[in-house]
């Protein structure tokens, strides 16, 4: 998600810190032998879809109950997504140096894979014992860079065949996802290099993605981060390009509608062919891109949010508009599917399910979607206005 939104005044912040304090309470609960007992596995599932696009980011990995999980994945899955997003921490799978508790991993994985889905790992977060200890977990040494990339390693090993993609990092373009540090193209694409050889290495099949850029307009000179197409630019002028085999992406509509026109200066959903085009001219044209994180919040006191109906309707557009006009484009990922637990800030508002379970609107809008019975008149959408006489 929009980690460290320097162009958010502090007020609209407070709910991601909150988030953030609640995963570590959950994940506590966890490692003290809070979690419930496993749900077993159905009959194995596939996925009924006309639109195989649609994918979902979810956040399991902080789930303390294991039937939280097996019920959020059958509803992706019934909701017609083919894929989903989901964040694999290195610091909760190695806390431990040389030690890995697959567990929590591997209950998101086989119930993943039980519903048919197929998963696009995102990694990050550094454990203590492989980082300074007053730096934060997005810290991550240059000496770390090895230790790091044996994990990734060990991971498209054990989870080849359901895994075929990896994330390198989380938006690095800004300096809160840099360890807050200066933010560092080149230092990036060293970590890439890193990870390449290994990774391929121990599945020959997997996509190393580059990571998903914050989409903000910072200036080179800003001590929070740097304007994500700079950045794309300065990375591949470092050589990234042949570390990495695709693209993340994070567009997100903010109060848009999913054609508007994009520019340097807006920040939009289609600022992703502007980042295309910065690929293209830099002889990637071949790579694939992804676009892990996007969508329309309709928080009633959010100034870059919308009114529900619109969130609906943008949603639904921009799944048409991807789907028409970028064929480059391998899926296109919300954010968010559910959340473990409230905010109780604006970023419930991206939620399709709650953590609860109570399914919104939206959710029943993109499965007619996605399952072939949308006819441009949803029960979800206002009634359209009546033509002139």
């Amino acid at each position: 998600m929009i980690a460290a939104d320097s162009w958010l005044p502090a007020s609209l912040r407070k709910g991601w810190r909150w988030y953030i304090r609640l995963a570590i309470g959950l994940y506590a609960l966890s490692l003290l032998g809070a979690i419930g007992p496993r749900a077993p596995l159905g009959p194995q599932q596939t996925v009924t879809t006309q639109h195989p696009q649609v994918c979902v980011h979810t956040r399991l990995i902080d789930e303390v109950w294991e039937w939280k999980i097996q019920r959020t994945l059958q509803l992706v899955r019934e909701m017609g997504a083919t894929t989903i997003v989901e964040f694999f921490p290195w610091a909760y799978i190695e806390s431990t140096e040389d030690y890995y508790d697959w567990e929590p991993a591997d209950r998101i994985i086989r119930h993943a894979d039980n519903q048919g889905l197929k998963v696009i790992a995102r990694m990050g977060l550094v454990p203590g014992w492989a980082r300074p200890r007053e730096s934060t977990l997005n810290y991550l040494p240059v000496e770390a860079y090895d230790d790091f990339a044996t994990f990734v390693a060990d991971f498209a090993a054990r989870y080849a065949g359901v895994v075929d993609q990896i994330i390198i990092w989380n938006e690095p373009n800004l300096a809160f996802e840099w360890g807050y540090q200066q933010v560092d193209p080149a230092g990036y694409a060293r970590l890439l290099q890193a990870v390449y050889a290994p990774a391929h290495q121990a599945n020959p099949n997997i996509q190393i993605l580059a990571a998903g850029l914050a989409p903000t307009l910072e200036p080179a000179s800003s001590p929070n981060g740097l304007n994500d197409l700079l950045y794309l630019e300065q990375l591949f002028e470092a050589g990234a390009a042949d570390f990495f085999d695709g693209l993340a992406l994070h567009t997100y509509g903010f109060t848009d509608e999913p054609s508007a026109e994009p520019g340097f200066e807006t920040l939009n959903f289609r600022r992703a062919e502007l980042l295309h085009a910065i690929s293209i001219e830099y002889g990637a044209a071949d790579k694939p891109m992804f676009i892990t994180e996007t969508g329309w919040n309709d928080h009633p006191r959010w100034t870059k949010a919308v009114r529900p109906a619109q969130r609906i309707q943008y949603t639904l557009d921009a799944f048409r508009y991807a789907e028409n006009n970028w064929p480059w484009l391998e899926n296109l990922c919300l954010w968010a599917f559910r959340y473990p637990g409230p905010t109780y800030s604006y970023p419930d508002n991206f939620e399709i399910v709650t953590s609860d379970f109570q399914i919104k609107p939206i959710y029943y809008a993109i499965q007619d979607y996605a399952l072939g019975r949308d006819t441009g008149t949803s029960l979800w959408l206002p009634a359209p206005e009546p033509a002139d006489s």
